[in-house]
């Protein structure tokens, strides 16, 4: 039906809406519906949280709607067990939602499909598959970690026309722009995981925080060290600010075991920041999902490159182009 489209596609748009804060859960929007008009909305808001069918349940009946016999519409098919949360299926039978139309197939083959079986044979009528691709794209991260048990990877370098990810000496200001910076900001808001080398922990002391005043609720991402020697100052800020506690250090390990370690853990989304020795790392193992180039309008003519030998070309697919501030954002999978 068309209309399934347009009450879908506002589902998306509601999923959205709990990018970089549902991980290890998967980005989820639900709209109820009665009579061809829109009675409750709703989405995931964090991991332990009700899910998106709960929230647009509620919704419906704070509008004083009553729910039975309406169409619910959500971006990922129902969850048919008890994790976290009870299971939505049980929810959906129990306020007599008659029909369920859902995008996205559950992608863990464990319990994909269960949750339209179980609805079906209680009487509930199920469609699926309308705008599946577009949901399927909504979490390319979660899908990723729940098929592979580890991270999805976004390598995120800024560099200048000539491929130098550092200013002169005595050149102390910024390679990109300050609009720039605040799209970084966006990038670490997505992650669950920011990851640095040893080198850049040293040279440039970062915080490695989430710092978007105007977006609320966020839990500040892990802040991962890789190094070789394990001599890292104590007064960096990654072991001494209020965040402390949030900083992991893995000494001695190939960035792929490190990955691993960090899936484990229930961290589906790593940013690796640098520096360059790293970031040449994750592309030679092939373990970069997404990259995220900031290209500064400057020839900087210093030694240390973006990259070291690959001895393979990276070749990108869905390229997209963005001029923020005087910069270039190139983002893009491979």
């Amino acid at each position: 039906m068309p209309s399934d489209a347009r009450f879908l596609r506002r589902a998306l748009e509601l999923a959205q809406l709990g990018s970089g804060l549902t991980f290890p859960n998967p980005r989820v929007g639900a709209v109820l519906v009665r009579g061809g008009k829109v009675i409750g909305e709703g989405f995931h808001l964090r991991a332990g949280t009700p899910h998106a069918e709960v929230h647009a349940v509620a919704d419906a009946k704070k509008r004083g709607h009553r729910v039975e016999g309406a169409t619910l519409y959500v971006t990922l098919e129902p969850c048919s067990t008890h994790g976290r949360t009870p299971p939505c299926t049980g929810l959906i039978l129990r306020e007599k939602i008659a029909r369920v139309v859902f995008a996205a197939t559950d992608p863990n083959p464990k319990h994909a499909g269960a949750a339209m079986r179980l609805l079906r044979k209680a009487g509930v009528e199920v469609s699926h598959g309308l705008l599946a691709k577009e949901a399927a794209e909504l979490n390319r991260d979660f899908n990723w970690y729940i098929t592979k048990k580890r991270p999805w990877v976004v390598a995120k370098i800024a560099l200048s026309l000539d491929g130098r990810i550092t200013t002169p000496p005595g050149d102390d200001r910024w390679l990109t722009s300050s609009e720039a910076r605040r799209a970084a900001h966006d990038l670490r808001w997505e992650s669950d995981a920011i990851l640095v080398g040893a080198a850049t922990a040293r040279a440039d002391n970062p915080k490695l925080t989430v710092r978007l005043p105007d977006r609320k609720g966020k839990i500040q991402p892990w802040r991962v060290v890789l190094t070789r020697s394990g001599k890292l100052p104590k007064s960096l800020h990654l072991f001494s600010d209020a965040y402390k506690d949030r900083t992991l250090v893995f000494r001695n390990k190939p960035l792929k075991s490190v990955l691993a370690d960090l899936g484990r853990r229930e961290i589906a989304h790593v940013l690796i920041e640098g520096g360059g020795e790293i970031l040449t790392e994750a592309f030679r193992q092939k373990l970069v999902n997404e990259v995220a180039f900031f290209i500064a309008p400057a020839a900087m003519g210093t030694a240390t490159r973006a990259l070291r030998k690959l001895g393979v070309a990276v070749r990108l697919r869905e390229v997209r182009y963005e001029q923020v501030g005087l910069d270039l954002i190139c983002r893009a999978l491979l």
